[in-house]
């Protein structure tokens, strides 16, 4: 366990407790770069140090949870599924910067009093995310929230307005498939990972349904079930799939 807050306008890591702080857990993914002695950015045209980010995982009232799936041109995890997030800004709380990024992402603007908030844990994140696929050019760790909505997901859907620079498709994920999801651990010693469609649990939909982005507007289509099951491929060219860290998150729901 780890503690951690705002100290002096910026986001404190610690394994001690001080005031104001919160206690968690901060994990990696065991392929990770920086426990691999690959973390030194700055010596490989990186951006040194390591920046503080937030993602939100939104529940509606009916327990389903928004994924976004990132846009291609992304440099940075493209056609990977994650939740809405980003940078946290210096002074910033993390609901706060949750909520900003929720709004710029995804158009969803959240009421006052109309949500609960919960600390999941923090995520070390690196990109590239195995040492496989070249040195990291980027390193977050990142503050995952559960947001619990008050209102049903079709009125959060119709609200919906994604940006388009950012985001490819939007997805309201049930119960089971989000457990499911969660019990696919890239990484872990014996799990196959390449370019299938994943483990498929008996009981799971064969396909879930999303809204993708078009130049027309919205369109609903849908995916296997598998494509959000696949784990991290160890190399060569990543895959759609939903990324470590919101794996990570959805376990501590």
């Amino acid at each position: 366990p780890v503690s951690c807050g705002l100290q002096r306008g910026r986001f404190l890591i610690s394994d001690v407790p001080f005031p104001g702080s919160a206690l968690t857990v901060l994990k990696r993914p065991p392929f990770c770069p920086a426990k691999l002695g690959g973390a030194a950015l700055g010596a490989r045209g990186g951006q040194p140090g390591v920046a503080a980010a937030v993602a939100v995982l939104l529940e509606a009232a009916c327990g389903h949870v928004l994924l976004t799936r990132r846009a291609a041109t992304l440099r940075h995890f493209p056609n990977v599924w994650v939740p809405p997030g980003g940078h946290l800004e210096p002074g910033e709380e993390l609901v706060t910067a949750g909520l900003r990024e929720l709004a710029e992402e995804t158009g969803l603007h959240l009421e006052p009093g109309t949500f609960s908030w919960h600390l999941l844990g923090l995520w070390e994140s690196l990109f590239p995310p195995t040492l496989s696929w070249g040195p990291p050019r980027c390193h977050h760790i990142v503050t995952y929230l559960g947001l619990r909505s008050a209102e049903p997901r079709q009125q959060l859907q119709a609200r919906l307005c994604p940006s388009p620079c950012e985001v490819s498709a939007v997805a309201w994920l049930e119960p089971l498939v989000l457990e499911a999801i969660a019990a696919t651990e890239d990484g872990a010693e014996g799990s196959e990972s390449g370019s299938g469609s994943g483990s498929f649990p008996r009981g799971l939909p064969a396909t879930v349904g999303i809204t993708e982005l078009s130049t027309s507007g919205f369109r609903s289509s849908q995916i296997p079930t598998g494509i959000l099951l696949r784990r991290a491929p160890a190399r060569g060219p990543d895959l759609e799939r939903v990324s470590t860290g919101t794996k990570f998150a959805l376990g501590r729901w």
